[in-house]
């Protein structure tokens, strides 16, 4: 049912807003929504992105979004002075916010949140419609890699696994690793089960820092196992909200794979 919705949003999405003018001034409630805004669309026409890329610029540095960029604080005075004439969110963003933001007579668009490699497509066309910009600048998904035989595990925070059945998996899968994981969804880590059946390479998706929701990575077990998995890291702003950018991603965990092969192909 779900699926069926979304085509049929997409089918209609080029006659509707064709009639529609295009909007000037779009405003943003949640980072997902704030990174494909500021990705897709000029500066010209964002009004005010959320008070997250704010907050969180150390720890969501999208490349792209150079220099200062417009934003409310979250309130419904602060979005209505900026006179939008669109606001789009996700799908569990600011739930209570968005209805009275309706109730005052203002368009408000909510992007389903994407859980596989084809949905995160239908939300970046879906988006492009609401912004009044070309279907064809859909973002291409990368080529399906070869499954290999390295098995990886993704470690998040407090001691957090990525299984199987979750989108996360499916980028590893994508991209030519096999999950290390065979359960389904987040998975607590057994460092005993670990321990007797180790990964091949660790891929860490947090951001760093001393904390101590990273102390199960810096446990000493990981340097006490014979062979020692290999450890890599990617940019961990991109694990946080599916959109276009997970394709680089897919092409960067690629990458790993090939960078895991020669290490191996390297040792004595």
């Amino acid at each position: 049912m779900k699926n069926l919705i979304a085509l049929l949003v997409f089918l209609m999405a080029p006659a509707a807003f064709s009639q529609a003018p295009v909007p000037q001034r779009i405003v943003s409630l949640d980072l997902c929504t704030d990174w494909m805004l500021t990705l897709h669309v000029g500066r010209e026409r964002v009004a005010a992105l959320s008070p997250m890329q704010r907050i969180s610029q150390p720890f969501h540095p999208a490349p792209w979004m150079k220099g200062a960029w417009p934003s409310h604080d979250g309130s419904l005075e602060s979005i209505a002075l900026h006179k939008p004439d669109l606001i789009l969110t996700g799908q569990y963003s600011a739930i209570g916010l968005r209805e009275q933001l309706r109730r005052l007579g203002f368009r408000v668009e909510v992007l389903p949140l994407a859980t596989t490699l084809e949905e995160v497509r239908d939300y970046e066309r879906q988006f492009l419609a609401y912004a009044g910009l070309p279907l064809d600048r859909t973002s291409d998904i990368p080529p399906e890699r070869a499954l290999g035989k390295k098995r990886l595990l993704l470690l998040g925070a407090n001691a957090i696994g990525t299984g199987r059945n979750t989108f996360e998996d499916a980028l590893m899968t994508r991209s030519g690793w096999r999950n290390y994981l065979l359960d389904n969804g987040l998975v607590r880590l057994d460092l005993e089960k670990i321990a007797h059946d180790p990964p091949d390479v660790v891929l860490w998706a947090a951001p760093s820092g001393a904390a101590l929701a990273n102390a199960f990575a810096e446990h000493p077990l990981w340097r006490a196992l014979t062979p020692s998995p290999l450890r890599l890291d990617t940019d961990y702003w991109r694990w946080q909200c599916p959109g276009p950018w997970s394709w680089e991603l897919i092409r960067e965990l690629d990458r790993l794979a090939r960078k895991s092969d020669e290490c191996v192909a390297n040792m004595p």
